[in-house]
């Protein structure tokens, strides 16, 4: 099970009985959201193999009739996917390239694992994408691709167009990344400016067969947002990634490789993203193997079965974080006032993915925003914990998880001199939670599914 490595500190630092508890419920709730998250877990359970038939689901592949059986892929979960499938099919696997990230624990015998950076893509993954795009230009019509698809695939696997090179791929996603673009906007644009992503990958390896097993981080599962969609047909257009940056206003301090890109994608002198009815697609088969709901509602039976009456509020959950902060705190003060939107004992659970607009100095991440800005809220209450984590490990450029927020936190940042709205000005919650101890540390948990929020009402 993945581990809150400091959970025992965290509780303690709820100051009464109450407080206490609810901090241990709500990270035990959250640990039981990451379990139902583990890629391992995931494949072992919707995998079946019988003789030479594997089944996913309602899909049978028929493994005797390919010559040969290929895997490739990208993310953050796809090193243990790949563990998980070579125990699943063992030396039927002919060979594989998955690019991981950097310092991936995963062992694999057949699957190579190649390390890459996240978020912003580097050089290593550059050549890991090239190595996996051979492999699915070489398939041939009777071989069978097996592609694992997790969050972080987008920069885990970069193929920018010749026209733009790496190091203006790198700098857009850095201007995306901190200026409040949703992950869908994001990966709009990096669509627009790859080799591999929206649709390129099947395009390339057709006539093979592609089995595409997904583990989910894009709220509502759109599939072709998922690691940027490099198997399934993309519903977005180059005048739609030219918006993106004009509506951030990256369009003029962009790279002029991007802007010419798009510019001539606009005015079709060169290809469109492979769209829905094109025949590749016939022969792509894709398959949601987790998501964020699951792991939401893994974490509402953990409380249910610890007596709390619970409710999974949302997960589909976006927003700036700083807001979603407000409205879950707003949320534990109706509880309060009237017992909606359910009653005390009270556990409410919200997934999906926030935003932050970076205008700071500081440091931090969405899921140490969105307590912070709950924190002055929660002032005078007892038996109160909002704890937020992403399940990959890794919020923002930090190295916790997310954070946790009780009644007397406010309390107890003005006695070292802290103000809970400076911080958060200064887009700073991770040094301001870094004083009072109250970071989640996981370490990477080589799973991603979005964040997940618990909110405990004693």
């Amino acid at each position: 099970m993945i581990s809150i490595k400091n959970k025992t500190q965290l509780v303690e630092n709820g100051e009464t009985l109450l407080n206490k508890k609810a901090r241990r419920l709500a990270l035990e709730s959250l640990e039981h959201a990451l379990e139902a998250a583990d890629p391992r877990q995931l494949l072992e359970a919707r995998l079946n193999l019988k003789g030479s038939t594997l089944k996913v689901d309602k899909h049978s592949f028929d493994l005797a009739k390919y010559r040969n059986i290929y895997v490739i892929g990208g993310g953050k979960a796809s090193g243990a996917m790949a563990e998980a499938l070579e125990q699943i099919l063992g030396k039927r696997i002919t060979k594989g390239v998955v690019n991981v990230p950097h310092g991936s624990k995963n062992k694999t015998r057949i699957i190579q694992l190649h390390g890459a950076n996240h978020p912003v893509p580097d050089q290593a993954g550059v050549e890991g994408t090239r190595r996996i795009l051979k492999i699915a230009e070489d398939a041939e019509e009777n071989d069978l691709i097996i592609c694992l698809i997790s969050g972080g695939g987008s920069s885990l696997m970069p193929l920018p167009t010749d026209d733009v090179s790496l190091e203006d791929k790198k700098k857009i996603t850095n201007a995306l990344l901190k200026s409040g673009a949703t992950i869908n906007e994001i990966n709009t644009v990096r669509k627009h400016i790859s080799d591999f992503k929206g649709g390129w990958l099947a395009k390339k390896a057709y006539p093979a067969t592609i089995l595409n097993l997904i583990l989910s981080d894009v709220v509502g599962d759109p599939l072709d947002f998922i690691a940027s969609g490099p198997t399934v047909p993309d519903s977005t257009t180059f005048d739609d990634a030219a918006k993106v940056l004009q509506k951030y206003n990256l369009w003029e301090k962009g790279p002029a490789s991007i802007r010419k890109v798009l510019s001539d994608g606009k005015r079709a002198l060169i290809p469109e993203t492979p769209k829905a009815g094109d025949r590749v697609f016939k022969k792509v088969t894709n398959v949601v193997v987790g998501n964020n709901r699951s792991s939401s509602l893994a974490a509402c039976e953990n409380l249910r079965s610890s007596g709390l009456n619970t409710l999974l509020l949302t997960a589909t959950l976006e927003g700036e974080a700083r807001q979603v902060g407000i409205i879950l705190a707003s949320t534990v003060r109706e509880v309060f006032a009237s017992e909606n939107p359910v009653r005390r004992p009270a556990g409410i659970v919200a997934g999906g993915e926030t935003t932050v607009t970076v205008t700071g100095k500081g440091k931090g991440g969405r899921n140490q925003e969105v307590p912070l800005a709950a924190a002055s809220r929660l002032k005078d209450t007892d038996g109160v914990a909002i704890a937020s984590l992403s399940t990959d490990g890794i919020d923002g450029p930090t190295d916790a998880a997310g954070a946790v927020v009780d009644g007397k936190t406010l309390e107890r940042a003005m006695k070292v001199g802290m103000r809970p709205d400076e911080y958060l000005a200064d887009n700073d919650s991770y040094n301001f939670f870094s004083k009072l101890g109250d970071l989640i540390f996981t370490g990477p948990t080589g799973t991603n599914v979005n964040d997940i929020s618990v909110i405990v009402v004693l």
